[in-house]
């Protein structure tokens, strides 16, 4: 199965810039190569349903953000290594949340909507 490590979370100001990266193993229960797999990043924030704030195609070429984050973040993969990353730049309060890596469900779907594998989760604190 999958395994999904998420790296560099903490605590900056407002402001600030972080960078999330997350590790994956590289084949998936299937049996299919991380490469396979459409990657998004999700956070949740207490009281707050999750938001897919950002995805990437399995080449890279293609990548969607949620609104909230346009703009201010980046994700890139490197598929040589098996990691996906997350820029965030000017970040906000309410960018406060545990942040998820996950690897879509290989349905084709753009931009994904169902994700499969999951990492545990990095928090990420915005200071005001």
């Amino acid at each position: 199965q999958v395994q999904l490590v998420e790296f560099g979370g903490g605590l900056v100001q407002a402001g600030g810039s972080l960078r999330l990266s997350c590790a994956a193993s590289e084949r998936t229960a299937s049996g299919r190569t991380f490469n396979s797999h459409a990657m998004g990043w999700i956070r949740q924030a207490p009281g707050k349903e999750r938001e897919r704030v950002a995805a990437i195609s399995w080449s890279g070429d293609r990548s969607s953000y949620a609104d909230s984050v346009k703009g201010r973040f980046t994700i890139s993969r490197d598929n040589a290594k098996n990691t996906v990353y997350l820029q965030m730049n000017s970040l906000k309060p309410e960018d406060t949340a545990v942040y998820y890596c996950a690897a879509d469900d290989l349905s084709g779907r753009w931009p994904p909507v169902s994700f499969n594998y999951w990492g545990q989760g990095t928090q990420v604190t915005v200071s005001s």
